[in-house]
């Protein structure tokens, strides 16, 4: 089944030879798998194992065994298509690589912009609550305020208690004493 974007035109080429369909997300996580492969010890120990066999085959073997003589002609020749094949390849997996780079770059820098607008956000509410804490009494205040009324009231009511009259020191005078 192919797939179409819905974004693009189709392409309408008239060919004589109808051309090969191929769904490219397959042949992408294909090419991304022989590409991780490749660089791989694995792959490299296979390799010198291919190699070391074909030489030490056409130069131990007996002459009439042999199918490539010394300049090992054959072997480059295989060497060479698959190196054509590879670079390709690994080419295309890293373009796919660069993709998927990009999308979650552009993913991060989108979320650090959430993150820096939430944090300029907090910073304004956290300054405005300090702004209105300044104006609010706090427990100590209200605290400190009202040991200093009791202590005008005890006066007031030993004061009352002798037939003096005591004057408040804070300047605060409770109604009804």
């Amino acid at each position: 089944m192919s797939r179409q974007r819905l974004d693009q035109p189709l392409e309408q080429r008239r060919t004589l030879l109808p051309r090969p369909h191929y769904d490219p997300e397959s042949f992408g996580r294909l090419s991304e798998r022989i590409a991780r492969f490749l660089g791989t010890a694995r792959f490299l120990v296979y390799m010198t194992a291919f190699v070391s066999v074909w030489i030490g085959w056409n130069v131990l073997a007996p002459p009439s065994l042999r199918f490539d003589e010394y300049p090992f002609i054959f072997l480059t020749l295989m060497l060479s298509l698959q190196a054509s094949y590879a670079a390709p390849l690994i080419l295309l997996a890293q373009n796919r690589q660069d993709d998927r780079d990009r999308v979650q770059y552009e993913q991060d820098r989108a979320r650090g912009e959430r993150a820096a607008a939430d944090t300029e956000y907090l910073t304004r509410e956290i300054a405005a609550l300090r702004m209105a804490m300044g104006e609010v009494a706090t427990r100590d205040f209200l605290r400190s305020e009202l040991h200093q009324m009791l202590k005008e009231l005890d006066l007031r009511h030993n004061g009352h208690r002798e037939g003096r009259r005591v004057p408040p020191e804070s300047g605060y005078a409770p109604h009804g004493l």
